[in-house]
């Protein structure tokens, strides 16, 4: 039995039965409150993520919130969704690599409070590389690197 490690796109394509929505309990409803959360799709993390322009941005709740929105739940699963953007923003380098041009603009995917993403390919300082060459002002708070202002670029989800 072959047990060949499965590659980027094809974890951001695996469904395993997502998306789903489920009822909040235990002690998700101390954190959380009551109401659904929605469980997303590695691939639904990937299209809001596939579809931020450049000069716009976005953080991981705008996306939780979207997908909120789009599965009628309370809220979009926190966990999930910032596995599913590394998950996306390795499978986007990976195609990279192969040579397709097209690829998911990962770096425009914020951690809340405008924060990058220590776990992106190359991380903060790639993900602020490419962020700076698409004209954002990129600030250090600490040990974090933020984007200045980033409330002003927000996209539409």
């Amino acid at each position: 039995m072959s047990t060949k490690k499965k590659s980027w796109s094809e974890k951001l394509k695996d469904r395993k039965g997502l998306p789903k929505v489920e009822k909040i309990t235990g002690k998700m409803s101390k954190r959380w409150g009551t109401g659904t959360v929605v469980i997303p799709a590695p691939i639904e993390v990937d299209e809001i993520m596939r579809n931020i322009p450049r000069g716009r941005l976005v953080t991981i709740n705008e996306i939780r919130n979207a997908l909120a929105r789009r599965h009628n739940a309370s809220i979009g699963c926190p966990i999930t969704t910032g596995i599913f953007a590394w998950v996306a923003a390795n499978a986007a380098e990976e195609e990279k690599r192969q040579g397709r041009e097209d690829i998911t603009p990962y770096w425009r995917t914020l951690k809340s409070g405008g924060v990058m993403n220590d776990k992106y390919p190359g991380g903060a300082r790639g993900q602020k590389r490419l962020l700076e060459g698409e004209g954002h002002t990129v600030i250090r708070k600490g040990t974090k690197y933020v984007v200045a202002d980033y409330e002003k670029f927000l996209a539409t989800t």
